[in-house]
């Protein structure tokens, strides 16, 4: 009995704070339905990792466990991105190749804030580690914060996947302030060119040799990407496909749900550090959507058949929230507006070059890892 009411003496403010945060977390993903696959395991994991003396977080505790297993070694990023490679349908993209433009225009911010966190005395591989962030990209942000043995590899986990499931509360505001209402109201005909079964084989082959030739770093989180969506088109494994896109990604989901929470104890979670890396990853993801948005509205300056500026921010890698996101705005601006498939186009492109800039960060500082 003394060592049960002993245990309440071990508890501290930081502990009830971060249950209040998974609490939090739970909330929205069971009241709001903002991407409860992970949402919920994170909020209850957090819970978790934060009860006094827990025995989940030890050296042989099973989030312990699960984070030697599937983190440390990369494991569970490269298999979730088979199953994302699954989900892509590239069609949309290899009907209107221009969109990809868009993809690579919505990475600006990573690059912007690998500066700017060096500025604020980051070492280089840390600062690398934490512009990433700004492609809403869990698994690369991971792999990326993992190769450089960064040492602040739980907090980029964190702030990484909850931007992710952020989007749809993030992305509106900083659209709608980047556009103007005319803007928003562009309508985008949908003619989609006939894309052959042979093309979209060759498809994700021809990207994973082009990626292996320009950032080598890449060809693991990007090979994997491209076989899954080989999976997908082969037309020779439809059941390994939908288990792929189901089955499997769901699990390995909640897996990095739980694993992403071992890493938030409150005493490094609740650190300086960790809430500016918030911050910095926040600046990331709203300028990456920045910056698609303008290329977009630049790019008008130069056709005669305007694009909708919103599209270009589905360029980060938030398949496919950031797209379902675009094509509600502009619905709400014009019941007749229909931008899915423009957006998904830019979005698969952007979930390419989420990776591709992922490894090119590895690539020029390789001198670091």
């Amino acid at each position: 009995m003394a060592e049960l009411f002993g245990n309440f003496s071990n508890l501290e403010i930081g502990h009830v704070v971060m249950w209040i945060i998974g609490g939090i977390l739970i909330y929205l993903a069971i009241k709001k339905e903002m991407e409860p696959s992970l949402l919920l395991p994170m909020g209850f994991g957090a819970i978790l990792t934060n009860l006094p003396m827990s025995g989940a977080v030890t050296e042989h505790g099973a989030l312990t466990v699960l984070f030697n297993a599937g983190i440390a070694n990369e494991l569970f990023p490269l298999i979730l991105f088979i199953g994302i490679g699954a989900m892509i349908d590239f069609t949309p993209l290899l009907s209107n190749p221009k969109l990809m433009i868009f993809g690579a225009a919505a990475q600006f911010g990573i690059f912007f804030t690998l500066g700017l966190a060096i500025l604020f005395g980051f070492d280089v591989k840390d600062a690398a580690s934490i512009a990433i962030i700004g492609a809403a990209d869990g698994p690369t942000s991971i792999f990326v914060a993992n190769t450089f043995g960064s040492n602040y590899l739980g907090a980029i986990m964190v702030v990484a996947y909850s931007y992710m499931a952020l989007v749809p509360i993030i992305q509106p505001p900083v659209i709608r302030l980047c556009t103007t209402k005319k803007e928003r109201q562009i309508r985008m005909a949908y003619a989609a060119k006939p894309v052959s079964k042979m093309t979209l084989i060759l498809f994700p082959v021809a990207i994973t040799i082009i990626a292996g030739l320009f950032a080598p770093e890449s060809v693991a989180l990007v090979g994997f990407l491209m076989f899954g969506n080989l999976i997908r088109v082969c037309g020779v494994l439809d059941s390994l496909s939908e288990t792929a896109q189901k089955v499997l990604a769901n699990l390995i989901t909640i897996f990095l749900g739980l694993t992403v929470a071992s890493q938030m104890k409150a005493e490094s979670f609740l650190a300086p550090d960790t809430l500016l890396i918030m911050g910095l990853g926040l600046f990331a993801f709203i300028f990456d959507t920045v910056g698609g948005v303008m290329i977009a509205k630049l790019y008008n300056l130069f056709t005669k058949n305007k694009i909708n500026p919103m599209i270009g921010a589905c360029g980060i890698s938030a398949f496919p929230m950031s797209a379902r996101i675009v094509n509600k705005m502009g619905l709400q601006e014009d019941n007749q507006n229909f931008l899915l498939m423009h957006a998904i186009g830019v979005n698969v492109s952007g979930q390419i070059a989420s990776v591709i800039a992922g490894g090119l960060i590895l690539s020029l500082f390789a001198m670091y890892k």
